[in-house]
């Protein structure tokens, strides 16, 4: 398998409704709330693109570009964007799906790190 075969085989894809729990006094989607999916979408992406235990270290710049209004649904998008040798960076996008119409839009983008660690906790070559 090459690279970028492994890259598109661990893309991952996770959708969410968004519910009255999880919103703010505006009525729409928690930044931090937005925040833990990502991470969590990220690391899965991690992990299916390195078969290795893997830790987030980082979380870069996150654009939260359009409110993510309670009622409608949410895809998640993770990509691997960026390989060293003991680290990682996967790309998340957020897109607002309204549930009743065929519209669409990105409404938040965000980059986090990752390192492989070994059963030692200590980092490990990701490309073994």
């Amino acid at each position: 398998m090459t690279l970028e075969d492994k890259i598109g085989a661990s893309e991952t894809r996770i959708f969410k409704a968004v519910f009255p729990n999880t919103t703010n006094h505006y009525d729409t989607l928690f930044g931090g709330t937005a925040m833990h999916m990502m991470d969590e979408v990220a690391f899965i992406t991690a992990t299916r693109f390195s078969r290795q235990r893997m830790v987030t270290v980082s979380s870069d710049r996150i654009d939260f570009n359009k409110p993510i209004p309670a009622g409608t649904i949410v895809e998640l998008i993770g990509r691997v964007s960026h390989i060293g040798n003991t680290s990682l960076k996967v790309r998340v996008e957020i897109y607002i799906e309204q549930m009743y119409s065929d519209t669409r839009e990105k409404a938040v983008t965000g980059e986090f790190s990752f390192v492989a660690i070994d059963e030692n906790k200590k980092p490990t070559s990701i490309l073994k």
